[in-house]
């Protein structure tokens, strides 16, 4: 149940981020929506897709639409008076990261898929709904910005496996995932790391 709360939390999070990345657009009311939405629930939907799960896990719990609706419109009112929080929305967005890498790796993991199909769509359920959403604001996508997000991801979702594989009990493996996944953005965003880049200089 706690998973589920949080999955929600995470949910509000990456609407919020959808809203404050459009803001500046000239988008209506709704176009604000989609791009929240599309952030927030972007990358579990392509997971389920590709799991062939049904009904999408937004369809049969609308829960998560209500969350979408009410965090994109509490960012909408709070952008009109103040500016958008860097720093705490850079944490909220790791800690989404985790959240939603690690949940999607446990649905794959349930769906009986070898490690490395787990590690691929679970990364795959963290950074779609961003990508997707700096595509619709006509942005370079962050995991093509030489950025530690996907990177982030996957080393959180390894040692996951890792730990499971040597026996470590679910919840622990599980919260020592996320906490990999969201030290390693905030690190990377608070030292400035980047990756290598590759080609000509």
């Amino acid at each position: 149940m706690l998973l589920y709360y949080l999955d929600l939390a995470g949910v509000a999070v990456f609407a919020a981020s959808g809203v404050i990345a459009a803001r500046d657009r000239g988008l209506d009311a709704f176009g604000l929506l989609v791009v929240a939405a599309v952030t927030a629930i972007g990358g579990g939907t392509l997971r389920d897709l590709l799991l062939d799960r049904h009904p999408i896990f937004w369809i049969s719990d609308s829960w998560y639409v209500i969350v979408i609706i009410a965090a994109a419109a509490l960012t909408v009112a709070y952008l009109r008076f103040w500016p958008a929080p860097r720093t705490p929305l850079l944490v909220a967005d790791a800690l989404g990261l985790g959240l939603f890498a690690l949940s999607g790796a446990q649905v794959a993991e349930a769906a009986q898929c070898p490690p490395l199909i787990v590690i691929l769509l679970g990364t795959m359920t963290g950074v779609t709904g961003g990508v997707l959403r700096d595509v619709l604001t006509a942005q370079v996508p962050l995991i093509l910005r030489r950025e530690i997000y996907a990177t982030a991801a996957v080393s959180g979702i390894a040692v996951y496996l890792g730990l499971g594989a040597f026996g470590v009990a679910q919840p622990i493996a599980l919260a020592v995932g996320m906490l990999v996944v969201v030290i390693l953005r905030l690190l990377a965003v608070r030292r400035d790391l980047h990756l290598p880049a590759l080609g000509r200089a």
